[in-house]
């Protein structure tokens, strides 16, 4: 049993406080909870038609779930009384604990001294408004809300966010989401988002479940999460905050927590299979989708309209996406093009034209005709007129709908009917659709991104689960760093055995030439002891002969503090930036991307936490802009991909083996050249921790 299942499905519960603990017992009372109810204030004697008890001790006995909606000095002290009563839970509704630390000395304090009193006793909070249970009718919830009771026997989502004010905002949809359960996480002082998220979707009403992370609680927490939703075949989706500075300063003033890396984050939420959205109605449609269909089984879509413009509009929308409309076998054209008239043309998305608006009948051939193409989700683009203005407004799309569903059903197939803006589908309409096991999907984008999410979660349920993230270099790091010189940096890679060019540091002209003839011209020369060597023309390559390279050196000796030859690496394909952080939620992160003098301004990049394998690079760099350069971009040479995996996962085996000494390693770039000639290191920074090197 989780340690939530007395808050989720309370038979009692405990209000504290005046204002906000009366809207609690009103909500309750309003959505029919079954259970008891008893308020607890000093000096009042009724709330709400309920008596009210003078302290935790003069309760009948120990409530399931308690509300505590009291100063936090005074939270402390209810806390207490409610850990050594026996209560199952408590909701703890006041701020002014650690996310106010930045300016006020005893938030940290008063959150700790929370978190003692509660002992074994789970809470939820701090600053948190606390839960919404739309399939029992318990509401610990002291403000507005827009939501109705799940009926007996239906099923719902289950949401749960850091932020109280976005909980109202999302009961407020009129989507015809239905919500089986919201939940406010507040700061997460004991109980982490993740162990609340296992607690909901261990409830069978629950169908799917909605995260919005301003931080995460625990790596490992949802690692388990994740392979929870897996074995009960749940999907998870997540709006994760935090792409911006702004985001992100407010996520740690809001719940003093740590919110890691956005890139990191996003990695990690996409290695757990928890698809990831960007704005809240792509993320309730997501939800509505998955609540009725799940994880979709692949990427194939297809599309059904009465106009070539929004036939031209959905084919637009899944540029750029995995999501596709493929297009009609040759035997599925016929059969389509059969229930249509010479002056329709088939494709995928379908124009059907509306000579078939009028008969019901021929909108079902024609339906039936183009879902029985076996594609992974079937969309019917539909937008019902304004009935204040419209004449026989519903009439026509009434009787889309009916043809759809009923193709639809004889198909045995999955869909939706998506509206080209939100407000053309009512809810009244969008409500019937999902009564019949029909998707109602608000708005062109909001509908690709919702059958993209599916979709991607299906494809990682069907791959092998992803191993444990390693965190050893996790946490803020103490040490000083250090920043190692391109010469000794080189030097560690390569006793590593990792593929370095030949080189040498050298003091002068003179070892410069030597060192050159050694190697074999043509060679690279470079300052040590810069930053960013390129920019202040640290750098020369290709010098050919002895008097370039005494030419060089000359130069270069002004502006650093010694020199480095090295041997130049010729056939090179592409360049490649590897580059290795320190992240203090998710330990050492990888990046691979487009490298040389404009990775930054290119952005062509991808993240990955550790370990990572073979597959996962070649996926990752499969996905790089880069990657048509790498497979012989317009006749060009074919790049030597397998020797620059091969690099790549033994410099991750190098900074994984060093996780605690390493700070930061810079690979920019690896040369990529042709196949069978290997991939190099050409340039490389490493940052080390000065008490750990």
């Amino acid at each position: 049993m989780s340690r939530l299942e007395r808050l989720l499905h309370p038979k009692s519960m405990a209000v504290f406080g005046g204002r906000q603990a009366e809207r609690v017992v009103k909500e309750c009372i309003k959505v029919g909870f079954a259970g008891q109810i008893w308020p607890v204030h000093p000096s009042k004697d009724e709330m709400a038609g309920h008596r009210v008890y003078r302290s935790v001790a003069d309760l009948p006995e120990a409530p399931d779930a308690a509300f505590v909606g009291v100063h936090r000095h005074l939270t402390i002290e209810v806390v207490e009384a409610l850990a050594k009563r026996g209560a199952g839970r408590a909701v703890c509704f006041a701020a002014g604990f650690l996310e106010t630390a930045a300016y006020d000395e005893d938030g940290k304090k008063l959150q700790a001294d929370l978190v003692a009193a509660a002992a074994q006793m789970p809470i939820i909070g701090p600053n948190c408004y606390g839960l919404i249970n739309y399939a029992d009718g318990a509401l610990l919830w002291p403000d507005n809300h827009g939501g109705v009771r799940l009926p007996k026997g239906g099923k719902g989502v289950a949401i749960i966010t850091q932020s109280s004010s976005i909980a109202i905002s999302i009961t407020m949809q009129r989507r015809a989401l239905p919500i089986a359960f919201l939940m406010t996480a507040g700061n997460q002082s004991q109980t982490g988002l993740s162990e609340i998220a296992i607690g909901l979707i261990e409830d069978e009403r629950v169908t799917s479940l909605g995260l919005h992370i301003e931080a995460f609680d625990s790596v490992a927490g949802f690692e388990r999460l994740a392979a929870r939703a897996r074995e009960l075949k749940k999907p998870i989706i997540a709006m994760k905050v935090g792409r911006s500075e702004q985001a992100r300063q407010a996520t740690i003033s809001h719940t003093a927590s740590l919110a890691g890396s956005d890139a990191a984050s996003g990695a990690f939420l996409k290695r757990l299979g928890i698809a990831r959205v960007d704005s809240l109605p792509a993320f309730l449609e997501a939800l509505k989708l998955l609540h009725i269909t799940g994880a979709l089984p692949g990427y194939r879509l297809l599309s059904m309209s009465c106009s070539g413009g929004e036939a031209s509009l959905m084919a637009d929308s899944a540029e750029g996406r995995s999501v596709h409309f493929p297009g009609l076998t040759d035997q599925h054209w016929a059969r389509v093009k059969s229930t249509l008239g010479p002056m329709v043309a088939v494709a995928n998305p379908l124009d059907y034209n509306t000579y078939i608006w009028s008969s019901e009948t021929a909108l079902k051939e024609t339906c039936t005709a183009m879902v029985s193409g076996d594609f992974d989700f079937n969309m019917l683009l539909l937008d019902f007129p304004r009935s204040d203005r419209g004449s026989n407004a519903d009439q026509w799309g009434l009787a889309n709908m009916r043809a759809f569903e009923a193709a639809l059903r004889d198909n045995k197939a999955q869909g939706a009917v998506v509206s080209t803006m939100p407000e053309n589908l009512p809810e009244d309409h969008a409500v019937a659709l999902l009564a019949r096991g029909i998707v109602p999907l608000l708005g062109i984008p909001e509908a690709m991104e919702a059958a993209q999410t599916a979709a991607f979660i299906g494809s990682a349920w069907r791959a092998t689960q992803a191993p444990p993230v390693d965190t050893t270099a996790a946490g803020e790091s103490k040490s000083k760093r250090r920043v190692l010189d391109e010469a000794e940096a080189k030097e560690r890679l390569l006793k590593e055995g990792l593929p370095v060019p030949k080189g040498s540091r050298i003091n002068s002209s003179a070892e410069a030439v030597d060192s050159s003839a050694a190697l074999g011209f043509p060679v690279a020369l470079k300052a040590l002891g810069l930053s960013h060597k390129s920019e202040v023309g640290g750098v020369r390559l290709n010098l050919k002969d002895a008097e370039a390279v005494s030419s060089a050196a000359h130069d270069l000796l002004r502006i650093g503090t010694g020199l480095y030859v090295a041997r130049m690496v010729s056939n090179g394909v592409a360049e490649l930036l590897v580059g290795f952080t320190r992240d203090p939620m998710f330990g050492v992160v990888m990046t691979l991307g487009t490298g040389g003098v404009l990775v930054e301004m290119l952005g062509d990049s991808v993240t990955l936490v550790l370990p990572a394998t073979r597959n996962d690079i070649e996926t990752a760099l499969s996905g790089l802009k880069l990657y048509r350069l790498l497979e012989g971009y317009r006749g060009r040479p074919k790049a030597d991909v397998q020797a620059a995996i091969t690099a790549i996962v033994g410099i991750a085996d190098f900074v994984q083996k060093n996780a605690g000494k390493i700070e930061e390693l810079d690979i920019n770039p690896l040369i990529v050249c042709a196949e069978g000639k290997g991939a190099w290191i050409a340039d490389a920074l490493l940052v080390v921790g000065e008490n750990n090197d």
